[in-house]
């Protein structure tokens, strides 16, 4: 894993007229902003525009939906480009989307496929003003890529989407065999050497990959647009737990103080995204679900930034 920090150093004259020095100013406490990831509330069964209209309701700055709500609101009839509008009527930015192309794989026609899917994605994406688009390790579930080679295949990414005026954001998965740890992450950016390198991390994915949270003060604050937010139950362990365990940020173990401050310290100034899969909270109804999201991210994010 590559890491590096920085030392602040400072010196005073000492003397009998020289008066003591003044304490340090503390860093000033930053809000974040909130975004809505659509699979919190994809057990619902709502339309895309049912989606849209929920997460302003419910007070959130910004929205992740995932590529196959796009493809279905087209194939329904809609116009993306009414969306686009409808969304920024509404007050909301498209922070990223999801998708699933196989842009990593070894295997050279499954990524050429999947590369292919990708640069349709992301022309999907751009038509509602998505700012970026998850690039997630498919490809790299079975068996482990040579981080080389993801570094490589994630240039080809990132200038797929310059061609269409989009960022590719590299997203860490847990449960993947290549990107399931921070350290990975971290040297696919920095080896990468493009200024426009992003990555997706998310609180339940680093612990399910087994990195220790403190890792995240090595990552530069404005390479993370995004950051999923959610907690974990202490169990089932971490070995064997899975998506659906994930639960309201603040009703689980999760060290989110520790998440946060190490978000205001490393200069981190984009959204919080809740992030869930709880088939309970789908059998619910979505704005409450929305909302209840929202208060407990401030809240805990209120918490650890107070103390």
């Amino acid at each position: 894993m590559l890491a590096c920090s920085g030392l602040s150093l400072s010196c005073a004259v000492a003397g009998a007229a020289t008066p003591a020095p003044s304490a340090a100013p503390r860093a000033p406490r930053t809000e974040f902003g909130y975004c809505l990831n659509f699979g919190t509330i994809s057990g619902q069964k709502l339309t895309l525009a049912e989606r849209v209209q929920i997460a302003a309701q419910a007070g959130y700055r910004a929205i992740e939906p995932w590529i196959r709500e796009l493809e279905d609101y087209r194939q329904r009839g809609g116009v993306l480009a009414d969306l686009k509008k409808r969304i920024a009527d509404l007050g909301l930015r498209v922070a990223n989307t999801i998708g699933f192309p196989d842009w990593l794989n070894d295997d050279e026609a499954k990524r050429t496929a999947g590369l292919e899917r990708f640069q349709r994605d992301m022309e999907l994406s751009v038509q509602i003003g998505a700012e970026h688009i998850a690039a997630p390790p498919i490809g790299a579930t079975q068996a482990p890529v040579e981080l080389a080679r993801v570094v490589e295949r994630y240039r080809t990414v990132l200038d797929l989407g310059r061609k269409q005026g989009i960022v590719a954001a590299l997203e860490l998965w847990g449960g993947s065999k290549t990107i399931c740890r921070l350290g990975e992450a971290a040297y696919v950016l920095a080896e990468a050497g493009r200024p426009d390198a992003r990555a997706i991390l998310d609180v339940f994915h680093i612990y399910r990959g087994g990195s220790d949270f403190a890792g995240l003060r090595f990552f530069h604050g404005p390479a993370l647009p995004v950051f999923h937010v959610n907690d974990y139950p202490a169990d089932p362990p971490r070995e064997k737990i899975n998506d659906s365990a994930r639960v309201y940020p603040g009703d689980g173990v999760a060290p989110l103080g520790d998440v946060f401050r190490a978000l205001q310290h490393i200069g981190f100034r984009g959204l919080l995204s809740l992030e869930v899969f709880n088939r309970d909270y789908w059998k619910q109804d979505a704005l409450a679900v929305a909302r209840t999201g929202l208060e407990k991210m401030r809240a805990a994010v209120a918490k650890a930034l107070a103390e």
